[in-house]
């Protein structure tokens, strides 16, 4: 699956690249610890984020089928499409020129959510990538004080951005983005800017990605209301994903929201017994980072993906959904130059969410 397209794509590029001197190298290592810096310096920055609920959390949505079926937040995923470099633009390295993907998933309540994503590679080292968004949440009631219905209103959410990665190594790449949302809630309009940094470090010879990202470092540049100003869905993340040897496996492993751990961020799956304070275990606190998945590779170009979203599944059960809750799966066919992908998951207790993509290699 992922090695076929890496083989014939991007692995080649990587090892006709020219040996390079000494001094090339050093450079090139200065980048990536500079880049790793900058990923360290900003986790300041998420001290806010934890304390205050936030905003414009169709950022947090997964921009593929193969990461939703993998539990919907995957950061390490080698995968040939231009939405993979989403959540970490240092993705975008591994996916071939001038690739186009087409993304359409069902939501809760009749809402859908729809993306367009595209991939050009310049020369052997850089990437860029261009992608939009948009949320429909649907027609809803509008009440009065005492519920009575007045009317009706919509609400809309359109995220438009851009993308870049370099190769700095034959093993790391690095990248960032830069998103623009628009959000419209009943006449009310807002507007939010924010910025993703990735990092990623690929082993062919054994099969293993490693990650690392910050997602969503941005602020509200216009607020709905100007008294209330509300804050980005910032997450830091870390990813592992390692393919099996003898195996047609591969699994994953992802860590997100690794600023928060605040008891109070997290919900009880039940209530506390009558005179104990409502508090989340320790255990659970850590589950509530832990997103896993597995692929099964059938063939060279069909695989089978599984995931469970801890978090995810915490949440719907305490919302009193527990049927199927945490869990995701999907499948894909890769068929020359087109990608089919189909996925399910379950994100709100108002219903299930299909998502579906199509992609295709110019």
């Amino acid at each position: 699956m992922a090695e076929d397209f890496r083989e014939k794509m991007i692995i080649n590029a990587r090892k006709n690249v020219p040996l390079q001197s000494n001094t090339h190298q050093a450079q090139r290592i200065t980048m990536i610890h500079k880049f790793l810096t900058m990923l360290i310096m900003l986790l300041p920055l998420s001290t806010a984020a934890q304390e205050y609920s936030s905003s414009f959390n169709t950022l947090k949505l997964p921009t593929s089928t193969h990461t939703a079926a993998l539990g919907g937040q995957n950061i390490s995923l080698i995968d040939d499409t231009p939405s993979a470099g989403w959540t970490n633009p240092a993705l975008y390295a591994n996916v071939s020129d001038k690739s186009l993907a087409l993304n359409f998933m069902t939501y809760a309540g009749g809402s859908a959510w729809m993306g367009a994503h595209f991939v050009k590679a310049f020369g052997e080292r850089h990437t860029l990538a261009t992608g939009v968004q948009l949320m429909n949440f649907g027609k809803m009631d509008e009440t009065d004080e005492v519920g009575n219905v007045t009317g009706s209103f919509s609400a809309k959410d359109f995220v438009v951005g851009a993308g870049y990665s370099y190769l700095l190594t034959d093993r790391w790449s690095g990248g960032a983005n830069l998103k623009f949302i628009f959000s419209n809630l009943a006449g009310y309009s807002s507007i939010a800017m924010a910025v993703d940094l990735g990092v990623n470090y690929l082993d062919e010879d054994n099969d293993l990605s490693l990650s690392a990202s910050v997602q969503n470092v941005g602020t509200q540049l216009k607020a709905y209301d100007d008294r209330v100003h509300t804050h980005l869905p910032f997450t830091l993340s870390l990813g592992l994903s390692k393919g099996m040897a003898h195996l047609p496996v591969r699994f994953h492993l992802t860590l997100t929201d690794l600023t928060r751990w605040k008891s109070s961020y997290y919900v009880l799956t039940e209530e506390p017994e009558a005179g104990k304070d409502k508090k989340v275990s320790t255990s659970k606190i850590l589950l509530n980072h832990v997103v896993a998945g597995i692929d099964i590779n059938c063939t060279d170009f069909l695989y089978l993906s599984l995931g469970y979203n801890f978090r995810r599944a915490y949440e719907l059960k305490a919302s009193g959904s527990s049927h199927w809750a945490g869990i995701s799966a999907g499948a894909g066919i890769n068929v020359k130059r087109f990608q089919f992908g189909l996925s399910y998951a379950k994100y709100h207790q108002a219903g299930n969410s299909i998502m579906c993509t199509a992609g295709y290699r110019l």
